[in-house]
């Protein structure tokens, strides 16, 4: 059978969504029309701005937001930082290596550098964790902001025009973080629906609880009708977004529950794909499995974290369940009318890990078959329970644990994909690889192809 590249392209034009409201474009345009609450740029030339992200999805999609925002107020984006006149960096401290990677990039504006009048900004999780102390740190920085505050972002930056030197955005007691005037959607078929923000589940290692804030859902009403104007506009894919998504609460009259909010946004016609992540295991019900075995909208694909494989660990990390009742959960999974693929997240070597622990982790993979890992040592976190504990697992230790668990996991997909040989996918493609000289996509399962 021959190989046929197609171009897809998005649906050519706005077509006037359902709800009414001003549709979304695929593409956006780098100018906005002008109203009181939206003035043209004082400035003859239009201001610039870069922005690079760390982290996960709710990451991406908070930079598309932030785009967005910056967008509607006149800004213009560019494709590096030294174009800029205003540089972001959306940062991420779920884990040390990724937190640190900011000031590495910092580093390029030392006290000093020959252009000192950019705007220098941190957002997100390290912007949120660090505050005030971000400015002693990293002097270069003028502008720290969290997640909850990006709609504030315009008036910051006018701040700091005027004069003031340095400005922060920190508070979480908000839910305007759910809604902008513009979202620049940086993929032209997929797109990003935050319906959850924060956690109340305080894991001992995990740092969001205090940098996002706690949960707070999203209006079924404006959640559906952002999903419909993305439809109208020509997006077949949606993927609704949480820390916790499968704690989902309609705080609107209508009062969905999570599955209920997943069926809604499958009915809405036009739409080919409906995705969620990241789901907690101890809300994680039977019927979010019956969901997708009923409608082939939803796709056939579940991330549920696990982080560790032993109780001892699991009881440690405050992860409110146990190994015993996670498999419970995947053999719900596994037992479905429909296959349902499955990834997960690992940490090796957590406070007090021993070499038992670790081998249970292993056993898991090899009682659940995963078709997809996200692993990870172990590292503290300030504000954390565990951060106060002793971290007593070698890093060399930790990297052995890790390669070993890698290296079972290979084996694993090898075996699974090989079964796949022969098989017929749709896959949406999402661009060219030309390391490879093929297109890529992934089905439904969420696998790369």
């Amino acid at each position: 059978m021959g190989i046929e590249f197609v171009q897809i392209l998005p649906a050519s034009g706005p077509r006037v969504p359902s709800d009414g409201a001003p549709a979304e474009q695929p593409r956006p345009a780098t100018e906005a029309p002008e109203t009181a609450e939206n003035p043209a740029p004082t400035s003859g030339k239009l201001k610039t701005f870069y922005i690079e992200t760390f982290g996960c999805q709710m990451n991406v999609h908070d930079s598309e937001k932030v785009a967005g925002t910056l967008i509607a107020r006149g800004y213009r984006p560019v494709d590096n930082f030294e174009e800029a006149d205003v540089v972001l960096y959306n940062t991420c401290s779920i884990r040390e290596k990724a937190a640190q990677k900011v000031f590495s990039r910092l580093g390029t504006f030392k006290k000093g550098h020959r252009d000192n009048r950019k705007i220098i900004g941190v957002l997100g999780c390290v912007a949120q964790q660090e505050g005030d102390r971000f400015f002693e740190r990293a002097p270069q920085v003028s502008l720290v902001c969290g997640s909850a505050s990006y709609s504030k972002l315009p008036a910051l930056l006018e701040r700091l025009e005027a004069g003031n030197r340095r400005v922060t955005g920190l508070s979480l007691d908000t839910d305007e973080c759910f809604e902008t005037e513009l979202t620049r959607r940086d993929n032209p078929f997929r797109a990003y629906v935050t319906i959850i923000e924060g956690c109340d589940k305080a894991c001992s290692y995990c740092v969001v609880p205090m940098t996002r804030g706690p949960e707070r859902s999203r209006a079924s009403d404006k959640v559906l009708a952002e999903c419909r104007r993305l439809v109208d506009a020509g997006y077949t894919e949606i993927q609704l977004l949480g820390q916790t998504v499968n704690s989902y609460k309609d705080p609107s009259p209508a009062r969905l529950n999570f599955v209920e909010l997943l069926t809604r946004v499958a009915e809405i016609p036009g739409v080919r794909r409906v995705r969620f992540t990241t789901s907690h295991p101890s809300d994680f019900t039977p019927e979010i499995v019956r969901a997708l075995e009923s409608d082939p909208v939803l796709c056939d694909h579940i991330h549920l974290p696990v982080q560790s494989g032993a109780n001892p660990v699991l009881k440690r990390m405050l992860r409110t369940y146990t190994r015993e009742g996670y498999l419970e959960k995947i053999n719900c999974i596994h037992s479905a009318k429909r296959a349902i693929s499955i990834s997960t997240d690992i940490i090796v070597g957590f406070c007090g890990e021993t070499e038992q622990d670790f081998e249970q982790t292993l056993s898991l993979l090899d009682v659940v078959q995963y078709d997809q890992i996200f692993s990870f040592k172990y590292s503290p976190r300030p504000n954390t329970a565990a951060g106060k504990w002793a971290d007593d697992v070698p890093e060399e230790e930790k990297g052995t644990r890790l390669a070993i668990l890698q290296d079972r996991q290979r084996e694993i997909q090898f075996r699974r994909n090989q079964v796949l040989i022969g098989r017929e996918f749709e896959v949406l493609v999402e661009g060219y690889q030309p390391r490879l000289q093929q297109a890529v996509g992934r089905t439904t399962g969420f696998a790369v192809w």
